[in-house]
């Protein structure tokens, strides 16, 4: 404990400087707020990768070929595993299904390697997810939520050969039809369809990926990818994007080099979201994408040799639906790689977890990032950046944050050691999970917080309906501060979180409908295009504070 204390304090300290240079930003807010706890001191693995499905459980997982974890497999089940760094009989769990409402895991089987694979919850709720490395490069796993039925039945279950081409370090995505496209991977210079048709049987060449494959660094990998509005692809992988139409295979547009010229994709390992998307009944609907953070180029291959460059503290941004679109620059407080970026439910951005220094890759980074940072997208340019208070916890390589129903960011992993090293290292392989609660959360804010009444949740509509909401408030309401927004739960690893999406959806007058409730008529998307088919988070918001959310099914 004494050692861990230390480390914490050099962590601080290390700190101190960045803490230090804020002044000279003219772009940030500095009044610090959230709201740091621990969950669990180990959930037995490292969270390398994170999803929230629709039952409130999070599954989460990590590597299979690295030895034991800290959880072991129920009921005296182990797996062979010929791959394996360290033992040929594993009977440790590598995945974990973390229960939130009574911050409890239960262990997981998988048995081929899912290191640096990719995912997506579809259409009905299953987390598909997709390839991995070696015994697993080529599988599909479905984990499909435990609505009924007891829960220690509910498990993984794998396909072999469900991939055509080899996939590690790719990006998915929801399409309109609710089929999942994946893109890229290392030396994967094409994409391909799940589930296939007879007509997508296929993998489909994009030379893009290639074009934009640096030498000995790649920063081509876990490619950023959003579903624009027209329905076609925002694809952006090492500094450069382009609008893909999959359907024809063609390049729509192709968009101008990112300001400075650095890379932003794995290892340089930036992030980037789709802002929400707001007045969905216009005839031209604007989608901006903001992309933060990365390091300089030649980063990674400095950091191999011990000299650690510093990570970018630029975020661009970019209205992908312009004729003309230009790249904005604005300088973020804290300089940041291995970021990830959180689409909070009214509409902020949070950037969380990362390093100052160096870049992804085994213990080639340095200068935690403690503070996380919020975007306020609709402020004025000068005044988007909000410092929050510190972690005490560095969470470097291979670490994740997701947005929870109640509004709370849920944060775990970081291992940047090859296997589970605790002691003798600078960063120990964390097995802890944690959660951010903004400043919407605080106590303060309890009597503006809406309660949504009805719609009850895990109710099912369908594209182009309106719906009347109800919701209750203690406090006195303001009318014209009210929207309601629907969140897409992403699947994030490496900094990218894959299908995260927010809408705000066009709603009418509020009408008052009792002592303390309110009622107002929403209009959902119109097409699969705007919000690909499947389950959301709805949530109702007030003066920037949300209520707490519930699952709605679009179809």
């Amino acid at each position: 404990m004494a050692i861990r204390k230390t480390v914490i304090l050099c962590f601080i300290l290390w700190q101190l400087p960045l803490f230090l240079l804020l002044p000279c930003h003219r772009n940030s807010a500095y009044a610090a707020g959230g709201k740091w706890d621990l969950l669990m001191s180990s959930i037995g693995i490292s969270a390398m990768h994170m999803q929230l499905l629709n039952d409130d459980r999070v599954v989460m997982y990590d590597r299979t070929d690295f030895g034991k974890s800290n959880i072991s497999l129920p009921n005296g089940k182990c797996r062979n595993n010929n791959n394996d760094l360290a033992l040929k009989v594993d009977c440790t769990a590598h995945s974990v299904e973390y229960d939130v409402s009574t911050n409890s895991v239960r262990p997981l089987m998988i048995q081929t390697n899912v290191w640096c694979s990719s995912g997506s919850a579809t259409s009905d709720g299953s987390l598909v997810q997709t390839g991995g490395s070696n015994d697993g490069k080529f599988v599909i796993r479905v984990y499909k939520p435990c609505i009924t039925g007891k829960r220690s039945n509910c498990d993984w279950q794998e396909m072999g050969n469900g991939l055509i081409q080899s996939r590690w370090y790719s990006t998915n995505h929801i399409i309109p039809d609710g089929r999942q496209i994946i893109i890229g991977g290392r030396d994967a210079f094409n994409y391909e369809f799940h589930p296939k048709t007879p007509s997508t049987n296929n993998v489909f060449s994009l030379p893009f990926l290639q074009q934009t494959n640096d030498p000995r660094e790649e920063n081509n990998l876990y490619p950023f990818v959003f579903l624009n509005v027209d329905g076609n692809l925002f694809i952006f992988t090492n500094n450069r994007a382009i609008l893909f139409d999959y359907t024809t295979n063609t390049i729509v547009k192709t968009y101008p080099q990112i300001s400075g010229g650095d890379p932003r994709n794995y290892p340089s390992t930036g992030s980037a979201v789709l802002l929400p998307l707001k007045n969905l009944e216009a005839q031209t609907i604007q989608a901006e994408v903001l992309v933060c953070g990365g390091a300089p180029r030649d980063s990674y291959l400095k950091a191999t040799r011990g000299e650690f460059v510093g990570a970018l503290n630029t975020c661009g941004r970019i209205t992908i639906t312009d004729p003309n679109p230009q790249w904005t620059m604005e300088t973020m407080p804290l300089p940041r790689t291995m970021g990830d970026m959180v689409v909070l439910p009214n509409g902020n951005v949070l950037i969380i977890n990362g390093a100052a220094a160096g870049t992804a890759g085994w213990g080639i980074a340095r200068s935690p990032v403690l503070s996380p940072v919020i975007y306020r997208p609709d402020n004025l340019p000068d005044s988007r950046f909000e410092v929050q208070n510190p972690n005490a916890i560095p969470r470097m390589y291979h670490s994740t944050a997701i947005l929870l129903r109640d509004g709370r960011v849920l944060v775990g992993g970081s291992n940047p050691n090859e296997l589970y090293n605790f002691t003798g290292v600078l960063f120990p392989t964390e097995l802890s999970l944690e959660a951010f609660s903004p400043s919407y959360l605080d106590l303060e804010s309890a009597n503006l917080r809406p309660q949504i009444i009805s719609p009850v949740s895990r109710h099912k509509f369908k594209y182009g309906q309106r719906v009347n909401i109800q919701f209750s408030m203690s406090g006195l309401l303001n009318k014209n501060s009210i929207k309601v927004t629907m969140v897409a739960p992403g699947f994030n690893t490496h900094s990218n979180t894959m299908n995260q999406r927010m809408l705000v959806l066009s709603n009418g007058v509020v009408k008052q409908v009792g002592k303390s409730s309110y009622q107002m008529s929403c209009l959902f998307p119109k097409s699969g295009s705007l919000a690909p088919p499947g389950y959301y988070l709805l949530f109702v918001v007030h003066q920037d504070i949300p209520s707490e959310g519930i699952w709605v099914r679009i179809f």
